[in-house]
This record gives C-alpha cells, sequence and structure tokens, in this order.
C-alpha cells in the first residue's frame, strides 16, 4: 500500500468527441424536416476552442444549440463545458452564435476548489499546479470525500478527476 494517495481535477474536454458529436449533430440537422431548404451550419475552430451555429432565426439557432448539446451529451461531454459567447446577425439576414469550450480550470475556480477543500478540515493537502489542482493524502476515503465536496460547489465546468493513486 501507498503512503499518501492523490488524485487530480481538471476541466479538459476530448475535442475528438466534440467532433464525433458535431458530425451527428450535421447528419441530424440534414435529415430534420424544420430545417430542409434553410442554410444552417455548424463548425468547430479548434484553435479558438469555439463551435459556430449559423441559421436564419433566433428559434433555429436555439433548435441547432440543443442539438449539438445533446449530441455532446451523448458523448459524455458534459453542458457546462459549453457557453453560448454571443450572438450577432450575419450576412444575408441570418444569425450566428458563438460558443465557448471551456476547458480550462482558471485560477480563481482552482482557489475555490481549494478554498472548499480547506474549509472541510479534511486530512488533505491541496496545490495548483497550472489548469489542473492536486489533492493528495493517507485516506482514500478523505479523498472520495474531496471529491463529493468539489461536486457540490456546482462550477460551470466540466470537472474531471483523474489519476487516483
Amino acid at each position: 500500500m501507498a503512503n499518501e494517495h492523490s488524485f487530480d481535477i481538471n476541466a479538459s474536454v476530448d475535442f475528438m468527441e466534440i467532433k464525433n458529436a458535431l458530425e451527428s449533430a450535421k447528419k441530424e440537422v440534414a435529415a430534420r424536416y424544420d430545417f430542409k431548404g434553410l442554410k444552417t451550419e455548424i463548425s468547430l475552430n479548434e484553435k479558438e476552442k469555439t463551435i459556430t451555429l449559423l441559421s436564419s432565426s433566433d428559434s433555429k439557432i436555439d433548435a441547432l444549440k440543443e442539438i449539438v448539446v445533446s449530441k455532446l451529451i451523448k458523448r459524455e461531454i458534459p453542458s457546462a463545458a459549453i457557453s453560448e459567447q454571443k450572438r450577432e446577425s450575419a450576412s444575408g439576414a441570418s444569425i450566428r452564435a458563438i460558443l465557448k469550450i471551456n476547458d480550462t480550470l482558471e485560477i480563481e475556480d482552482a482557489k475555490k476548489i481549494t478554498k472548499a477543500i480547506k474549509e472541510s478540515k479534511l486530512k488533505v493537502s491541496t496545490q495548483i499546479r497550472g489548469n489542473e489542482v492536486r489533492v493528495a493524502g493517507k485516506s482514500i476515503d478523505d479523498l472520495q470525500s474531496c471529491i463529493r465536496i468539489v461536486k457540490e460547489l456546482k462550477l460551470a465546468l466540466a470537472l474531471n478527476f483523474v489519476n487516483l493513486k
């Protein structure tokens, strides 16, 4: 048995799964009757970590967003990983919505996580390491309690608990 156990908390998402979900969403849009004859686009910009939706009206954008989010959830990417950045008019009387992919644990969120764990008075130590938080302790039960505490924070992120050793 190891003397000390640890795990990492991060907010990363699998971009291959996002690509697969978007391809599946494009197929569904192509097959749906309410989108027949309308110009609709779903595109991914991996560099900027955005998904762009383009359609003729706000209601169609909402429907596209619902399709995309449902396909992402089926691919085990939580809806918290996606947030609407802006909605604007585009050329040709269409509307564009930009969805941001949240896959980075910001320093403020990392501080909230470490503060909540320290306030729990569990015998664990936390360390912010770039885009992740390392939690270490002698008892696996304490580490599992930390995971429960972090999940109860309800942060607007898709948190992953990895490398439990």
